[in-house]
């Protein structure tokens, strides 16, 4: 492969041999041509003086000629003479180019031409001084030479002219004379001058060339510098002997000036100095530059007092010349002022919260560390504050991240006048804050302190003309009690926190070791979960939902149950919300869709099944391809299909949601708002969501059949704007039988609960369709009773005009049961009086006697808080252990 060579090579190649060396061939580039210009300059330097010799030397010769010989003979001195004097005048016209305007090479070539007919004349002119008469000859033929080594010497600066005008004399002799001594010896010594010029043709060749080289990297290095110290962040600097300034790049020199020094013969430590947090200055640099050593890379400033923040790195070392006497100092700069910027703000970001401008995790991390490290080895305690803004996430969600921004930076600014320098404040993230105490181990103080945090943090906000209210619940932890290390530390803080959130939010709590036992029971939990969907211990149970008009089974809701090999059952309101936490919803969700869908598929066709779709798989994209998937390898149809979905979803209300809602919709199954009345209850879910029924929470039908409860009429409002809506109602919870005829008679469309029996297995579902024509028959208590509470307390009751003590057995609001009293059948309906306490009777009427027994119904119900200091109320008997996966029972 051929070598590359720039277009523009800098320095000529001058390789084109001899003829090139001695300018008889056109110039490779200016700058060659230039060289053979100056060597033309410097003939014409000379030449006048060769010619004015030679035109002497013609005239004198014609002149001595006539008048010694005669005017023939002197004529023709002349004759051969002239050639020579009108070359010589020709010459001289030829080296001016503003008169001939050729270039260099043919000038020297036109010279060489000259130079040989000279040659040819000047050789003419000397034979012709054999014409005069002894000593005459003798003087004219020393005069003749004497113009040839003059016309030699002016013709040296051309080569290839004075190569050829000693060629030609050399030939010319030997040809007037013949081959003799004296011609051989012109010859052989014009052959050492032939020699010669060649040879000093090639120096100068390579003399040209070298000098080329070293200008073009002088121009070369001239221009790096300047663009370096111009562009780049470098520059240079050099000091004389005494380490005064004699040079310093332009930029800085200027920034120097700017700050009132003339840097030009200053001292160089006049005018920097490292940087103090580094090293000491002064004598540093002082140090190098009296004993003449090198230093690299180090870091300075302005020396000036009051000078702005500049930062440069300098290297220099002593200088020497070719005799090795120092010189002074040489040596450069960079500019680190910005990297010093971006370090800093690297620093900054790293160690502090780039929102509030408090310290970040990373730097509470090494503060907590360093704290408890010193009290390990002098002792002392340092409490921990862990903070959660409460509420916080609705502001995010309800007026936007920027004014959540806004208030981060609020609470961190009320945060940190709380705390001032008690502590250090740091945000974790999000709305999570940490407040490091040191030395501060005295519970009292730490939980007044709390206590200022969270009133502090309570206070009303004002922001863009909002007007907006949060809460602050905070974990405490104390070290070396509650953990020595930074992660024991946060961790039982943490666990703390998570006490205080579920004691209400809005408080402080500390640490106690049962809160890492219940922790540690989670996580116990979380595992054995995840074993469980393997290990076939999850399965499903089924509750009927049963139409009101006709008693009939139309559906059954899908209960997730879980029997542990070693604890039993446990309840789903225990393991799923573990399994929210942890992320296996979604795979336990899936796995009950899939299998309610498959046994639901052995169901008769009118049988419809409902699963529950937690808020996390509502989220999912891909939530619709898995009911897809589930209906079609079941092959379920999707109108058997209800989906029961919590107001938990619309928390997060966006367009992906509605599309959701439509997604599911166009796959045909149905929707069922689930526990409506228990969450945040907002009439625009109805309007935006497309449900199919309204499932009234079970706690709206607990008590709804006691006098003077209002659970009736929010079920009736309920009933009523599901029924303008085109929606069915299903009211949950339903355990006494007398609440049949009430949920009837107020319009729901349909009943769950265990008054119509407990949930059963996918196997007895089939028994219960085909019993009793595929109606359920309802179980359980016949009729609500108030809640009653067992005592043993003397009292008078009075009946009639006769008074007798008796013993109360137990009490509710509506009546009493006592004993100790015989009354006959006939007392019935016979109105009483009881003295529950001392001095207060109370109107009844007996309902029943027997067995030295009787019961008593009040005429208005009775506060018990002042009986018993049980509370009022009218509930149902206490009813078994909740076992649905969502609270249902």
């Amino acid at each position: 492969m051929s070598r590359l060579r720039p277009e523009h090579d800098p320095v000529p190649q001058l390789s084109r041999g001899i003829a090139d060396a001695l300018g008889l061939t056109p110039a490779l580039d200016d700058r060659q041509d230039e060289e053979r210009a100056a060597a033309l300059r410097e003939m014409a330097l000379c030449w006048p003086i060769a010619a004015a010799l030679l035109l002497a030397v013609v005239l004198g010769l014609m002149l001595v000629t006539q008048l010694v010989v005669g005017a023939e003979p002197a004529i023709a001195i002349g004759a051969r003479g002239l050639p020579a004097l009108v070359l010589a005048l020709g010459c001289g016209v030829m080296l001016s180019p503003r008169v001939t305007g050729q270039p260099a090479h043919r000038r020297i070539l036109m010279m060489t031409v000259s130079a040989t007919w000279m040659a040819i004349s000047l050789v003419l002119l000397l034979d012709s001084t054999g014409t005069l008469p002894g000593q005459w000859a003798a003087a004219g033929q020393a005069a003749v030479i004497g113009a040839i080594l003059m016309t030699t010497i002016a013709l040296q600066a051309i080569r290839m002219a004075a190569l050829a005008f000693v060629v030609t004399l050399a030939t010319m002799m030997v040809a007037a004379e013949g081959v003799t001594a004296a011609t051989l010896t012109i010859a052989m010594v014009a052959a050492l001058q032939v020699v010669a010029i060649v040879r000093l043709s090639l120096a100068d060749q390579r003399s040209v060339e070298e000098r080329y080289r070293v200008q073009a990297d002088r121009r070369r290095a001239r221009l790096l510098v300047a663009a370096f110290e111009e562009q780049g962040p470098g520059w240079f600097w050099q000091t004389d002997r005494q380490g005064r300034l004699s040079y310093l790049s332009t930029k800085v020199e200027r920034e120097v000036r700017a700050l009132g020094v003339e840097p030009g013969g200053a001292p160089l430590t006049a005018i920097f100095r490292v940087d103090s947090a580094l090293m000491d200055t002064e004598r540093t640099l002082t140090f190098h530059l009296t004993s003449r050593t090198s230093f690299a890379d180090y870091s300075v400033c302005p020396a000036m007092q009051g000078a702005p923040d500049r930062w440069w790195s300098i290297s220099g070392r002593p200088l020497h010349d070719d005799l090795g006497r120092f010189q002074g100092f040489v040596g450069f700069g960079a500019d680190l002022t910005e990297q010093r910027r971006a370090e800093a703000e690297i620093t900054r970001l790293a160690l502090f919260d780039s929102l509030t401008g408090l310290a970040n995790r990373q730097r509470m991390r090494l503060s907590l560390d360093q704290t408890l490290n010193a009290h390990r080895s002098r002792g002392g305690s340092t409490g921990l504050f862990l903070l959660d803004l409460d509420r916080f996430k609705a502001v995010n969600d309800t007026l936007g991240h920027h004014i959540g921004d806004e208030l981060l930076k609020l609470v961190a600014e009320r945060l940190q006048r709380t705390i001032g320098d008690a502590g250090l404040v740091g945000r974790l993230g999000g709305d999570e804050f940490q407040v490091v105490l040191p030395d501060e181990a005295s519970r009292d103080r730490l939980a007044m302190l709390a206590d200022r945090v969270i009133a502090a943090l309570s206070m009303p906000y004002h922001i863009e003309s909002a007007t907006l209210s949060i809460g602050c619940s905070i974990g405490i932890a104390v070290a070396p009690l509650h953990g020595d290390t930074p992660e024991a530390l946060v961790r039982n803080a943490d666990l703390a926190l998570y006490a205080a959130k579920a004691d209400g939010r809005g408080v402080h709590r500390f640490y106690r070791e049962e809160l890492l036992e219940g922790a540690q029971n989670r996580k116990r939990l979380e595992d054995d979960l995840r074993q469980a969907l393997g290990g076939n211990q999850l399965f499903l149970t089924y509750q009927a939902v049963v139409a009101t008009d006709d008693e009939r089974i139309v559906g059954y809701e899908a209960l997730l149950r879980w029997e542990h090999p070693e604890r039993g059952a446990i309840s789903p309101a225990d393991f799923v919300p573990v399994a929210e936490e942890c992320g296996l919803i979604e795979t336990i969700g899936e796995w009950v869709l899939r299998t309610a869908c498959a046994e639901a598929a052995t169901w008769p066709d009118y049988v419809r099944v409902a699963v529950n779709v937690s808020p996390i798989q509502f989220a999912n994209p891909t939530l619709p391809g898995i009911i897809a998937s589930a209906l079609g390898a079941s092959g379920l149809a999707p109108h058997r299909l209800e989906l029961e979905i919590t107001e938990g979803v619309f928390l997060n209300e966006d367009a992906s949601s509605e599309q959701m809602f439509r997604t599911l919709k166009s796959l045909g199954v149905r929707l069922a708002l689930d526990d409506f009345g228990n969450g945040y209850s907002s009439l625009g879910y109805l309007k935006k969501a497309p449900f199919d029924k309204i499932k009234i929470d079970q706690s709206f039908v607990r008590g709804a059949i006691q006098p003077g409860n209002r659970n009736a009429a929010i079920i009736k409002a309920i009933v009523d704007l599901a029924g303008t809506l085109g929606m069915e109602t299903t009211a949950e919870g339903v355990e006494q039988q007398d609440e049949i005829a009430l949920i009837r008679d107020l319009g729901c469309s349909h009943i769950q609960g265990y008054v119509y029996g407990r949930p059963a297995r996918s196997s007895e579902v089939g028994t219960q369709l085909s019993a009793h024509g595929g109606r359920a028959v309802p179980v359980g208590y016949k009729t609500s009773r108030a809640n009653r509470q067992r005592m043993l307390r003397s009292a008078t009751l009075v009946l009639g005009d006769e008074r007798g003590e008796v013993r109360i057995r137990n009490l509710s609001t509506t009546g009493a049961m006592v004993d100790g009293v015989e009354l006959p059948d006939q007392a019935i309906g016979y109105p009483v009086q009881l003295e529950v306490t001392a001095g207060q009777f109370v109107a009844a009427t007996i309902s029943w006697v027997g067995d030295g027994r009787a019961g008593l119904r009040f005429d208005q119900a009775i506060d018990m808080d002042g009986v018993s200091g049980a509370t009022n109320g009218a509930t149902a008997p206490p009813p078994p252990p909740p076992i649905a996966s969502n609270g249902r029972r």
